[in-house]
């Protein structure tokens, strides 16, 4: 069906924004930003419903790209960054169905309108001349029903996922809560990580130049859930590594601990092969007749003990902990038997839970896809 068109101009009032979007006091006021969440104003400048556009790329890097317009109601602040169009006679358009319209067509209506290289932003009078497609009111109510009862359904199906991914937190959680109750009822010792090691070797300061080949470097980035991440861009040349690490070559099973950037994660040197390690890593090597490295590293990262590490931690911005602090903190040791058995029940928990994070990761990809898909049904007839 065709309906009639109007430009934006003729049914919209266009308004820059007035607010800058770091600097504005914060206040009782939601300020509409580029970004999806809202920061706040002290003052307001307009008063809803409205449809706010960004007037810069969403990605930068000299790329036309519109993530995103915005729906507001209320008073609201509005960065400097973006136009509201405000409607000017509200018997002839619903704002909310605007909005739905624009999000559809934004790379349609916007996105080639576009201009420049590094900077590539859109021109108040370019939107304003947009021409927009408006069915009559009951039309208008209709479609965004319909959009909005869909959209329920499918946020009710993000609600669902992340309470499963909680869950899915939990069963770890509870895995570990019952190991440190099997601590207190066996009487396990409880040994200090310093009594537990017979190395602990700090890589604070000791950051090698690099090189553009050679020996793989890692840093505390490499270290992720419990694992190393060997692809790096870092390496260091065959010299430097031998200089630089003088405090100690990584063995096979030794755990290299993570104290800053991000704190508490934990990974096992799996065998023979050459890396270097930079500052914000430490290097434990367990006494082979008290703990094996596959449960010292799954123990520091436990939530009990990861509790104990954050209160010894230092820093505002940036969590860290020195050596000399962790290496009081004590952990639960059960016999070496029963740290394998604990290794084998956590590592099945684990791999239970990576594939249900991995059905859900597909799922997010599933419903993100559902919006724009019930978008352009929308305005392409068939909803």
């Amino acid at each position: 069906m065709t309906y009639k068109t109007y430009r934006i101009r003729d049914v919209c009032s266009v308004v820059r924004g007035a607010f800058p979007t770091l600097k504005t006091e914060p206040g009782e006021f939601p300020l509409v930003v580029t970004a999806a969440y809202r920061r706040t104003a002290s003052t307001y400048q307009l008063e809803g419903p409205a449809v706010c556009i960004p007037l810069i790329s969403s990605t930068g890097h000299g790329d036309a790209a519109l993530h995103r317009v915005h729906y507001q109601e209320g008073r609201f602040a509005l960065a400097n960054l973006l136009v509201a169009l405000l409607p000017k006679d509200p018997n002839i358009y619903l704002a909310k169905y605007l909005y739905y319209l624009l999000m559809a067509k934004k790379d349609e209506y916007f996105v080639p309108l576009m201009i420049g290289t590094a900077n590539v932003s859109l021109k108040e009078r370019d939107i304003a001349g947009v021409e927009i497609p408006l069915p009559p009111l009951d039309e208008q109510r209709r479609i965004v029903s319909r959009v909005e009862e869909l959209a329920a359904k499918v946020e009710e199906a993000r609600h669902l996922r992340r309470g499963t991914i909680e869950e899915a937190k939990a069963v770890l959680i509870a895995g570990w809560r019952q190991v440190f109750d099997a601590a207190k009822a066996h009487g396990w010792r409880s040994l200090s990580i310093e009594e537990c090691c017979e190395a602990i070797i700090d890589y604070r300061g000791r950051t090698p130049p690099l090189a553009e080949a050679g020996i793989p470097h890692l840093t505390s980035r490499n270290i992720k859930s419990g694992r190393i991440d060997w692809n790096t861009n870092k390496f260091v040349a065959e010299e430097t590594y031998e200089k630089y690490m003088t405090r100690g070559i990584p063995k096979p099973g030794d755990v290299i601990f993570t104290m800053e950037a991000p704190l508490g994660d934990a990974a096992v040197v799996p065998d023979q092969r050459h890396f270097s390690l930079a500052q914000r890593t430490l290097l434990l090597r367990g006494r082979s007749d008290v703990v094996g490295g596959e449960f010292l590293a799954r123990v520091i990262m436990s939530p009990q003990v990861h509790e104990v590490i954050y209160s010894q931690a230092t820093g505002t911005t940036v969590k860290g902990i020195a050596s000399k602090r962790l290496k009081h903190i004590p952990l639960p040791i059960p016999p070496l038997d029963e740290q394998r058995r604990i290794v084998a029940y956590l590592d099945g928990l684990q791999t239970k839970v990576g594939r249900l994070k991995e059905l859900q990761s597909e799922t997010a990809v599933e419903l993100n896809a559902l919006m724009p898909s019930i978008l352009s049904k929308a305005f392409s007839g068939e909803l």
